[in-house]
């Protein structure tokens, strides 16, 4: 319950930064300046889609496994839990890599992008946590 409530922040973030780059929301409100910077930037597309679209997909991914996760049949199975944390790990390995572009590359901070990559830690570390705790045996 606890990734899906991390998910569900998560995609809250994403869906916020995404209505900005795509023009519906006008002012991002970070107090620094820096969210702008990294939204504007040349980093926040990858293969033409804006970041935070990939990151809204990538939380509503996480989202629908978790609840499907939490389902009587399934909640104690491994499977699931680890759908989650291989999914849960590719979002943290591509969110240290734009931590990277953000601190180093464009040398700002946006604090929505550490608001999400705390959530995304968060979610890959219950993640890991969960499925330690299944039964090796069950599929």
């Amino acid at each position: 319950m606890a990734t899906a409530v991390l998910a569900l922040a998560g995609l809250f973030i994403s869906l916020y930064l995404w209505l900005h780059r795509v023009g519906i929301i006008g002012t991002l409100q970070c107090g620094t300046g820096g969210c702008e910077q990294v939204q504007t930037s040349p980093y926040a597309a990858v293969a033409g889609l804006p970041v935070a679209a990939v990151g809204a997909a990538g939380y509503a991914t996480l989202l629908v496994v978790a609840l499907v996760g939490l389902q009587p049949g399934l909640a104690a199975r491994r499977g699931p839990a680890m759908a989650l944390a291989v999914l849960a790990g590719l979002g943290f390995a591509f969110t240290l890599y734009l931590k990277y572009v953000e601190f180093f590359v464009i040398g700002t901070v946006c604090w929505w992008c550490v608001g999400s990559a705390i959530l995304i830690t968060s979610i890959f570390v219950t993640s890991l946590l969960a499925l330690r705790e299944r039964d090796d045996s069950s599929p």
